[in-house]
């Protein structure tokens, strides 16, 4: 009986155990099904990297000041302050005045280049206010009543012929309209069209080498906020000697270029490749060449029928002259390619040719419309009338200075470096006929960064190019030092020592400089240093380690919901909302050239991310752009958000 026992009590305590682990078992069940549940619900919080990327996203670990997410599209976890982030963060900390710069000029507007250059020059040999980039500017945006003029009616650009015109497709048909379509009978664009332009369509020429990046983007996005669109095309080159299927990728491959495909398909946008040509056409009945090392008796003519009638020309049977390039004169080092495309782009369709590092800031029309309208820009304060920035430049197409500079420059061995083709313009003569404007136009604080400036700072006061970048607090100092307009009105609570500081009489102040200092204020900078800034936007665009992202309202719902994005905090923020507004930003320059850089992101509220936030504004159709018109345009997606500073 006693082993009986025994033998009951171990079976009973064997079915205890038993049901136990069942009971264990289905309550644990029980646990990881709700929990599997609330996990696939976060799961779809698929915040994508790219445009092609997207995935689960889970909260890792949260303490009370971080929450840490990894995301299905990003290899890496990002973290974030519930209290300060990109998705609470105010704009601004002022009301921004987007329509500062006024209605659009004229479609027939015209520029006074040389009255622009004198104005910020000075003489020719005394070059007295080269320096005074301040003043130059003050001009620049107060004073368009002087240096912007409509011609008569029968001198307008409008009224010429199209098919006498210096672009090919001028009137949008391949010039074979007897005239434009009247200016009050222009279609405005809309989404499936670019409309109607009742004068010359001017192409815009860049050059680019690798997939999209967030330069091209912003290049693109602040062409389409600034220029008038019917009266403009945008021509992408892309070096296809490196990649013969580089549109092709561009179109069907390209993740971050995707979003611009309908105003390719608009006709806002062209990629064209660039082969690096074998021959160049002359124009006929123009020596643009000065004659120079032309043979006294051609050639007999060979089996085409073509004989050499200089060094580097030939001419064919109908009398057409061409530029001749062997192997030995092709190079296709990036800086080189870029520098000699602007001058063979420009040569044969004209118009004007922007660096990809340049960030438009005006309408460039009026400067591009005078039947003379060949320029580029000095090279800081070089005081040399030699010393060109070809960055952004214009040429008259098939024009004999065009010709002559191409010339040079394959005489050269292909060196279309600016300071060289410059100075060998200067010293046969011909400088005079390449107008040199002065940084403030294109490249306002270039004199500043070499220590070369006289009387006041800009506004902004930025003294080097990163600057623009930094949206720290008290990150950028002095900023505001020249800055005597009145304060701009504050919205919210989101006041921060970035703020400029209000006297008490209610007149707007610097808050750290009150007075325009006199002179120049700094010792110049060795310029071996810093001489060489243009680099040519040829540079491939690199990726940072981590790329951006783009969540969509209903994942920042979510996101919201999860407690993950709670009430702003200002003093948590690392970057605050300021008064940095673009009326401010370098009012009167044309251009803003952010000089490389090519792995920099844009802190939030830094002077780039407010121009962001009005590119995606105007884009998005909830601003205007500074001339106060609204986006008709397909829609465009917005700027990615950067990892590191969400």
């Amino acid at each position: 009986m006693p082993e009986g026992s025994r033998t009951r009590g171990f079976c009973v305590l064997l079915r205890n155990l038993i049901l136990a682990v069942l009971l264990y078992a289905a309550i644990f069940g029980i646990i990881e099904v709700s929990r599997g549940r609330s996990v696939r619900a976060k799961g779809k919080l698929g915040i994508p990297a790219l445009l092609n990327k997207s995935g689960p996203a889970n909260i890792v670990k949260q303490t009370k000041s971080k929450v840490t997410i990894k995301f299905g599209g990003s290899p890496d976890a990002i973290t974030i302050n519930p209290h300060a982030n990109v998705f609470n963060r105010p704009a601004s900390a002022v009301a921004p005045k987007d329509d500062y710069l006024g209605l659009r000029p004229h479609v027939d507007t015209e520029a006074d280049l040389h009255l622009l250059v004198e104005e910020c020059r000075g003489t020719y040999t005394g070059l007295e206010k080269m320096r005074n980039v301040f003043d130059c500017l003050q001009f620049l945006a107060n004073g368009e009543d002087r240096y912007y003029l409509l011609p008569e009616k029968s001198d307008r650009a409008s009224e010429q012929d199209p098919q006498h015109a210096e672009y090919n497709d001028a009137d949008g048909h391949g010039n074979t309209l007897s005239k434009y379509v009247p200016v009050d009978k222009a279609q405005k664009p809309s989404k499936e069209s670019i409309g109607t332009c009742p004068g010359p369509i001017i192409p815009y020429h860049t050059y680019w080498t690798g997939p999209a990046t967030w330069r091209v983007e912003v290049f693109i996005k602040a062409y389409l906020h600034t220029q008038n669109l019917a009266c403009s095309r945008l021509w992408i080159w892309l070096d296809s000697d490196k990649n013969p299927n580089a549109v092709e990728d561009m179109l069907t491959r390209d993740a971050l270029f995707a979003r611009f495909l309908p105003l390719v398909e608009r006709g806002d946008i062209r990629l064209m490749p660039w082969n690096f040509p074998s021959r160049i056409p002359l124009p006929k009945n123009t020596d643009g060449t000065d004659s120079i090392s032309y043979y006294k008796t051609p050639s007999k003519p060979n089996a085409l029928g073509e004989t050499k009638v200089a060094d580097g020309i030939t001419g064919d049977a109908d009398g057409q002259q061409w530029l001749v390039l062997t192997p030995k004169q092709m190079t296709f080092l990036p800086v080189a390619v870029s520098d000699a495309v602007r001058f063979v782009v420009l040569h044969i369709h004209g118009g004007a040719y922007f660096d990809m590092d340049v960030l438009m800031l005006r309408d460039m029309r009026p400067l591009l419309l005078p039947k003379e309208h060949s320029f580029a820009e000095r090279w800081a304060a070089h005081s040399h009338p030699g010393d060109y920035n070809t960055a952004i430049m214009s040429l008259t197409a098939n024009s004999s200075l065009s010709s002559y500079l191409l010339r040079g420059g394959v005489r050269m061995g292909l060196n279309f470096h600016p300071r060289v083709i410059g100075r060998m313009a200067w010293k046969d003569g011909r400088d005079q006929e390449f107008l040199m404007l002065e940084t403030a136009a294109f490249d306002p604080i270039w004199t500043e960064f070499n220590w070369d400036r006289e009387g006041r700072c800009t506004v902004p006061c930025l003294r080097d190019y990163s600057a623009a970048f930094k949206g720290k607090a008290g990150a950028v100092k002095d900023e505001w030092e020249s800055f005597d307009r009145p304060q701009l009105e504050r919205i919210g609570a989101g006041t921060t020592v970035e703020l400029r500081a209000q006297k008490a009489d209610g007149d707007s102040g610097s808050s750290s400089a009150l007075e325009a200092p006199s002179g120049r204020t700094h010792h110049r900078r060795n310029r071996h240093k810093n001489d060489d800034l243009r680099a040519s936007s040829a540079a491939q665009g690199k990726q940072a380690p981590q790329d951006g992202f783009s969540p969509t309202s209903d994942e920042e719902a979510e996101l919201r919901q999860a407690g993950v994005v709670a009430d702003y905090i200002l003093e948590e923020d690392k970057f605050p909302p300021n008064n940095r507004t673009l009326e401010n930003f370098f009012r009167g320059a044309w251009t803003y050239h952010i000089h490389n850089q090519w792995l920099k992101h844009p802190e939030p509220s830094s002077w780039i991310n407010v121009l962001e936030q009005a590119h995606d504004g105007f884009l998005a159709g909830r601003r205007t752009n500074p001339y106060g018109e609204k986006w008709d345009g397909p829609p465009v997606a917005p700027y990615n958000y950067w990892p590191e500073f969400v």
